[in-house]
């Protein structure tokens, strides 16, 4: 599969990449070999092969996740050190947009 400058360019509006006309003929070229050679794994037979997760053996191990409290003097010095708060509560600033 070929891709042309003007494809390039186009995935290159998408990503919102800049690019000059040398970058383009040269992506155009570097990524259809790609494309090229994955068209050939897809002609591979498959069918008696079994998915593979992963090959290590290792498993992911984790912990419970366990609510911890503090002690009041701990809690104290944290509330104390917050530069904007009210009692117990702090006050942070804004991370969605309100529409």
């Amino acid at each position: 599969m070929s891709l042309t400058v003007k494809e390039i360019e186009q995935i290159a509006i998408l990503a919102r990449l800049e690019l000059s006309n040398k970058e383009k003929r040269k992506y155009a070229e570097e990524i259809s070999v790609v494309l090229d050679y994955v068209k050939v794994l897809n002609e591979v037979n498959t069918d008696d092969v079994t998915e593979t997760c992963q090959v290590t053996g290792l498993e992911d191990v984790v912990r419970e996740d366990v609510v911890v409290g503090c002690d009041e003097e701990t809690k104290e010095k944290l509330i104390g050190a917050f530069p904007e708060k009210k009692r117990d509560l702090l006050k942070v600033k804004g991370v969605f947009d309100v529409v």
